[in-house]
């Protein structure tokens, strides 16, 4: 396939300009002619350059005007009218009627005879305009709901929908309706997942009900709903299926909760899946975790340490035995804390072996094992299994139950650095909790090394983040004193959203702490009874601060705001916690 003479013109303009070098241009023309698409989107895809450069100079280049159609007030009855099969075939958006003329945006505008041809069909003059894809697609799925496209072909491709759609196994059929039905909807499922990745979500979930599809991304810790078209209830058990295929489960049970894996690339990276089905009244719902590898190789500077809290965790991977907890919530990122701990001490001199449920992702030099409940396989029998092994490390994904409490703190005293996960509130509370399930006191206060409590902030924008004018008084004596400054020295941000964060003014996420170290004199006083208020005062007097005192300063630095600090730790302040 050849380039366009618009294609050739906008790569000699890039390079005329020095935005791009040759070996760009070179890479992105045989992306293009690979893909049989064009130069622009081929730039874009790359990320040699910013998709809104690319499509300003692609509109001088055809003395077009550009519009940015995020910042444009489109008619809603207007795009509503507008035929739907041309609005997709072209990937072109109807922006306003002006007096008779349709102002139509196109990323790729179609040659002179078919503009002649939409004419002659739409009735109207026609005034053509370029935007970028994204900004398209962004209110295509805005409108029209996220894959409507494919959702409008499987309509096409057949005579009765619930007829087709009821039976899985339609799908497999020779016919040219069968084969076009399972591309259409193999492209459906691709989309879900490429926009919940381009999103940068952590989770996707897919829920029933009695005449609607939900589908909500949790981004950045927090679910946010995906439109999708009305008709994807006749869908809904052939797409619950084409994921089930993907990831190895059994289609023709329905009646009971699946778990599965699958596994994809995108962009160069690898991704894992987790998949987990639950039967509702209404069919299957899904759920599907996103497992990004490269979330093992983060260093402990990258999880959202301060200099303090690294020290701590470099000093910990050198040590030779002990017990460290990491506590927290689910999803608030125990487990990548952990390996990004690991990571660091996994060299061929120790042994490092897992017990988890499930695995999660995959780290070479580390021998890894799944508990298997229905066969016996449990953390308790795993890790007896694994202290016949002679480890060096362990790490336990849980501790859920006393007997494998007791020997992960055996195993600590015995000459293993255990690390494990528990479910509590605080660091504190994490030393109570392991008393409740029967481990002996003196054994917990010799063996444990720290207990890590944390959560999983938002981060702000940095594209759209600005100082706030006035910090609240309701907090500006609280952090002034968390930080040992007067409040004229005290400073916050707040973000407006912008289109690098989607409009939400937060863009990723970052780790907040806090760190308990016991001391020889915490030996003395744990004991069963205990009461967390008397450990979290002499943890004090110890220099121990709570989540929310430490994570003021990443508020002062502007990585998260005083609203999300109010989220994650408001309710953590308890007894001492008032400094």
């Amino acid at each position: 396939m050849k380039l366009s003479i618009q294609d050739n013109e906008l790569g000699k303009q890039l390079m005329k300009e020095g935005l791009i070098t040759s070996r760009n241009l070179d890479s992105a023309m045989k992306r293009a002619m690979r893909q049989g698409d064009t130069l622009a989107r081929a730039i874009t895809d790359l990320k040699i350059l910013d998709e809104e450069v690319v499509y300003q100079y692609l509109a001088r280049i055809r003395h077009l005007e550009f519009m940015r159609l995020s910042k444009q007030d489109l008619d809603p009855a207007l795009l509503t009218k507008f035929p739907t099969k041309l609005i997709f075939h072209y990937r072109c958006l109807p922006v306003r009627d002006e007096k008779g003329q349709l102002v139509i945006a196109f990323s790729d505008p179609p040659p002179l005879s078919e503009q002649g041809n939409l004419r002659l069909v739409l009735g109207k003059r026609l005034r053509i305009v370029i935007a970028t894809p994204g900004d398209i697609q962004n209110i295509l799925r805005d409108h029209f709901g996220i894959g409507a496209e494919m959702i409008q072909k499987l309509g096409d491709d057949k005579e009765d929908e619930e007829s087709i759609f009821g039976n899985v196994h339609d799908l497999e059929s020779t016919g040219s309706v069968g084969r076009v039905m399972e591309a259409s909807l193999a492209d459906f499922v691709d989309q879900i997942l490429s926009e919940a990745l381009r999103l940068g979500a952590t989770d996707i979930h897919l829920e029933p009900y009695q005449k609607s599809v939900r589908l909500r991304y949790r981004i950045d810790g927090v679910l946010e709903a995906v439109p999708v078209p009305d008709s994807m209830k006749k869908i809904y058990g052939a797409v619950v299926s084409r994921f089930k295929i993907l990831a190895n489960a059994d289609i023709s049970e329905k009646r009971v909760p699946q778990d599965g894996r699958l596994s994809l690339k995108s962009h160069g990276r690898e991704i894992d899946l987790r998949l987990s089905t639950i039967p509702t009244n209404y069919g299957e719902g899904i759920c599907l975790r996103i497992l990004g590898r490269e979330n093992l190789f983060l260093e402990l500077g990258d999880i959202g340490l301060d200099s303090y809290q690294k020290d701590i965790f470099v000093q910990i991977g050198q040590l030779p035995n002990g017990l460290v907890l990491i506590t927290g919530p689910t999803g608030s990122g125990k487990t990548t804390t952990l390996y990004a701990l690991l990571n660091r001490m996994n060299e061929v001199g120790r042994k490092i072996i897992t017990i988890e449920d499930p695995v999660e992702y995959q780290l070479e030099g580390v021998a890894q094992i799944n508990i298997r409940d229905e066969i016996g396989l449990t953390f308790a029998r795993g890790l007896r299994s694994i202290l016949r092994h002679d480890p060096d490390i362990i790490l336990v994904g849980e501790i859920r139950d006393e007997e494998t409490a007791g020997i992960s703190v055996r195993a600590a005293q015995t000459g293993h650095m255990v690390l494990t996960t528990l479910h509590t509130n605080d660091s504190i509370s994490a030393v109570t909790r392991l008393m409740e399930m029967r481990v002996d006191p003196h054994l917990l206060g010799s063996s444990l090394v720290a207990s890590v409590a944390q959560r999983l902030a938002q981060r702000l924008c940095r594209s759209c983040r600005r100082p706030m004018e006035i910090i609240p008084s309701r907090v500006a004596g609280e952090m002034a004193g968390a930080l040992n400054l007067s409040e004229d020295e005290l400073s916050a941000f707040e973000s407006t959203g912008c289109p690098e964060c989607q409009q939400r003014g937060y863009s990723g996420r970052v780790g907040i702490y806090e760190i308990f170290i016991p001391n020889e004199d915490t030996v003395d006083i744990i004991d069963f009874g205990i009461k967390s208020g008397r450990l979290r005062d002499h943890a004090w007097k110890s220099g121990w601060r709570p989540m929310r005192h430490t994570a003021w300063q990443k508020v002062r630095d502007g990585v998260i705001s005083i609203a999300e600090l109010d989220r994650l730790t408001r309710r953590l302040q308890t007894g001492s916690d008032t400094a």
